[in-house]
């Protein structure tokens, strides 16, 4: 079966060409990296992200710099697991689906052999393709991934995983199971955390709060990650798979971190009263 777009003509463009067009903006603009990725890059290790999801004109060129980064670290026969919060509370808790995925730029396969085994092994995890029907999260990373698939930098098959339950427990069991089977299948694999930061607080306040969710992202603490979100009421809505993605990375041997963009929907809209916090971190 196909899972096709709900994001296109929303979040980015419909027409492929206009899709491609934005999308090497995003890596050209002021806020962006400011180069398009250029050359195929050699996968030495796991590579985990933490990648905003909104709109391309606001998160758009925070989240090249991800891919930006990612290029030249991957090459073929890459397993992407892409971890996204459920907005829409439809389907299971935590859910992955062995669907093709569409998007203007073609169809992204998954990877079943992955999938499969995920599933059935990882209790809190269901086979449940409701959860991804409406929800934007997961997709607007595909389009990016694609665009380095047509630069013949990296091919790649993914596993989507949805996280409508974001306690520590979960995302902690999720993201063993991800390294678990990421080293008894000899995979690829790069990790994708998709989350904004904070949402609709002024500039000054959402700057403080995002940065006490950097610095935990950053020193790979997440325990501290889920007390802190708590504790100061920050409205980060991927903190479960950010969760994941950190304790599946350090599973896999990851001792590095760093940051690689940082801005608020303020920075484009010049509108700092009420902001959404947007953050771009590798992690290998």
């Amino acid at each position: 079966m196909v899972r096709y777009p709900i994001a296109a003509g929303m979040f980015y463009p419909a027409d492929p060409n206009e899709l491609i067009e934005m999308i090497e903006h995003c890596y050209l603009q002021p806020l962006g990296p400011g180069l398009l990725p250029s050359k195929k890059g050699i996968f030495e290790k796991p590579v985990g992200l933490v990648c905003p999801h909104a709109g391309y004109p606001y998160s758009g060129p925070v989240a090249a710099y991800s891919y930006e980064a990612l290029s030249k670290r991957v090459d073929n026969n890459i397993t992407v697991v892409i971890l996204g919060p459920n907005h829409t509370g439809l389907g299971s808790g935590v859910s992955t689906m062995n669907d093709i995925w569409r998007t203007p730029l073609g169809d992204v396969e998954p990877d079943i052999e992955f999938i499969n085994r995920l599933w059935k092994e990882c209790d809190v995890m269901d086979l449940d393709e409701t959860a991804h029907i409406r929800e934007h999260s997961i997709e607007v990373q595909l389009p990016f991934l694609q665009h380095l698939e047509l630069l013949n930098i990296a091919k790649f098959k993914i596993v989507p995983i949805s996280m409508m339950m974001q306690d520590y427990e979960t995302a902690a069991d999720v993201g063993y199971f991800i390294a678990k089977i990421a080293r008894e299948l000899n995979k690829k694999v790069v990790i994708i955390a998709s989350s904004d930061f904070s949402h609709y607080e002024p500039q000054e306040v959402a700057s403080k709060k995002d940065a006490i969710v950097m610095k935990d992202i950053l020193n790979m603490n997440e325990e501290e990650l889920f007390t802190d979100v708590a504790s100061n009421n920050i409205s980060m809505c991927g903190c479960g798979p950010v969760i994941a993605m950190i304790k599946a990375m350090k599973l896999l041997g990851a001792k590095n971190s760093r940051l690689l963009s940082y801005s608020t929907s303020g920075d484009v809209t010049g509108d700092y009263s009420s902001v959404v916090g947007y953050g771009s971190i590798v992690i290998e």
